[in-house]
Order: structure tokens, then sequence, then C-alpha cells
């Protein structure tokens, strides 16, 4: 099923300059960029964000660090694009990340590990309605997509 997900290059991936190396990762896995900015996410924006993690102990610390650089927010589509992205992702601890992802590759902490991703149908949906309006979501075609649909 062809579906979007909301992903947040983080701060750390941006000022360690992997924002290119995270885009490609995507775009060699066949997904199609439909959205994309760069902002300093404010305190209000964050804490909407993190909404559900407000009574938990790494709360502060998360809101702290989301809005302490630049991080750049993307909307990408595509076939099971969900799970496509959560897997080229990897898991949150880099420690515990598969061999080959961008946070076992690049994260250096479980806070610090490049990369947010939507987990499920409804996140996606509400994550991206945060960050980007109707009109900020590009429908079009690419000239591969027979080939990267059966």
């Amino acid at each position: 099923m062809i579906e979007r997900t909301f992903v947040m290059v983080k701060p750390d991936g941006v000022g360690r300059r992997l924002i290119g190396e995270v885009i490609g990762r995507y775009e060699a896995e066949g997904l199609k960029l439909v959205g994309i900015k760069m902002q300093i996410v404010s305190l209000d924006l964050a804490e909407k964000h993190y909404a559900e993690h407000r009574d938990k102990s790494f709360y502060d610390g998360l809101i702290a660090f989301i809005t302490s650089g630049p991080s750049v927010q993307m909307v990408w589509e595509g076939e099971g694009a969900i799970d496509a992205v959560r897997t080229l992702n990897g898991a949150t601890d880099p420690q515990k990340a598969d061999t080959g992802t961008i946070r076992a590759d690049f994260g250096q902490t479980v806070q610090q590990n490049i990369v947010h991703a939507s987990d499920a149908p409804k996140t996606a949906e509400r994550e991206i309605a945060l960050y980007f309006q109707p009109s900020e979501l590009w429908d079009y075609s690419q000239p591969d997509a027979a080939w990267l649909q059966e």
C-alpha cells in the first residue's frame, strides 16, 4: 500500500552534515520525497510533537535537544513507506541497531541518533500535519515509478 511517513533529521544529523546521506538512503530504497523544509523547532512545536512523552524522565532533555539547532523535516511516500523508513533507520539505540542502518552507522546515543520517523499510520498523519500544510506536499510522477511498483 502506498503511504506517507514523516521523517526528521535531528540537530545532530544536520550538525554532522548527514542530511544528504539520509536522503540518499531513502531515495535508494525507492521512496519519493514529497515535502521538505528546514527549521529550528520552536518550544511550542516540540511540546506538541513529543506530547506523549510529557511525563517521562527523558522529556526535558528531549525537548532541549530537538530545539537546540536546525533540523530537516520531510515527508516520504512509497509502498510500505513507514516500515521501509523504520528499517532503514534501525533501532532507536544505535548500539542495538542492525549493521548498515542509519543509526548503527552514525548514531551516538539514544537521543543523538540522527533521525526521527513516524512509527504508525496515525502517528505519521499527526506528525505530517504538525509540520506541513497540504499545499507544501507534492504529488508528482517519477520516470521509474512503474518499475518500482508491482
